[in-house]
């Protein structure tokens, strides 16, 4: 069994998986491989799939599937997993980063000092303390968030048409619900037809006068423009946001607009992760091979 390593992972991850084949990240025996292992840069498209005539599993280490054609996967006999379980702290830990970075100035501070600047007067910081943050889409991730957000003396509220309950978070029933009212707005959802655009100028218009976006989930469930011209206007104070249109952006409004700050799709990327995909991806082979 040939197991294609075609994304960037653990560095010890190929040794842990030898015991069930041959481990490659030459891309140019995908045709050979019973067993992919992806991240959201490799395209797993109906081109790719029709060119990998063993393939039989596609483990994409993360959690959204966007990058996956699932129904002709499905049609084609490949079982696709994610590795969902793994990445809730690492992704949640930088939209909480973001949250702090955005409503402290830290980019901007930083960026003055290093050009000699002195701005104690211009840069006004705002507390967490005592705010309410809105989390659309209460999965792990968003739980996770919830979690840190309460520590930190915050009202927690989320949408999530398909959770019904929550001891973290206070659910609201339309998400016009929850951006009347949140002083910070974070985004946790898949892309989907329903999700792709959905922030768009007239529920950004729903939002509070000056509350801050925070965008770790993915990049389209946001139309960037209206975004930008948002936060032009001061409808928005600030966006932080990890996740693009494509890795990276080919062009964005958001390197022109104001109070941005942004990660390059650092949200999955820690050691800690790593591992834990690592592990995750070993069990998930494991199961493919007794089953075989």
């Amino acid at each position: 069994m040939l197991i294609l390593i075609s994304d960037a992972f653990d560095a010890g991850l190929p040794a842990k998986l030898t015991k069930f084949g041959e481990v490659t990240d030459d891309k140019s025996r995908l045709a050979e491989a019973e067993v992919v292992l992806i991240r959201s840069k490799t395209k797993v498209t109906k081109e790719y799939l029709d060119h990998a005539p063993a393939l039989k599993l596609v483990i994409r280490g993360g959690v959204g599937l966007d990058n996956v054609d699932l129904d002709y996967a499905r049609e084609k006999g490949v079982t696709v997993h994610n590795t969902a379980a793994a990445s809730a702290i690492a992704v949640a830990e930088l939209a909480f980063t973001l949250m702090m970075a955005v409503t402290n100035h830290i980019a901007k501070a930083h960026q003055s000092m290093s050009e000699g600047k002195w701005l104690k007067k211009e840069l006004k910081r705002t507390e967490l303390y005592g705010k309410t943050l809105g989390i659309v889409g209460l999965g792990r991730i968003g739980t996770e968030l919830a979690i840190r957000a309460k520590a930190f003396g915050m009202t927690v509220v989320a949408y999530d048409p398909y959770v019904k309950s929550s001891s973290q978070a206070a659910l609201k029933t339309t998400l016009k619900e929850l951006l009347n009212i949140s002083d910070y707005v974070s985004m946790h959802m898949p892309l989907t037809a329903e999700t792709e655009g959905l922030i768009n100028s007239e529920l950004l218009a729903e939002f509070k006068d000056g509350a801050i976006l925070i965008n770790t989930g993915r990049g389209k469930t946001v139309v960037e423009e209206d975004v930008a011209a948002a936060l032009k206007s001061g409808k928005l104070a600030g966006f932080g946001n990890d996740v693009w249109y494509s890795d990276p952006p080919e062009s964005t409004p958001l390197r022109d607009a104001p109070h941005v700050t942004m990660t390059p799709h650092l949200g999955a990327s820690t050691k800690e992760n790593l591992l834990r995909i690592g592990d995750i991806i070993e069990e998930l082979i494991g199961d493919y091979v007794s089953s075989k």
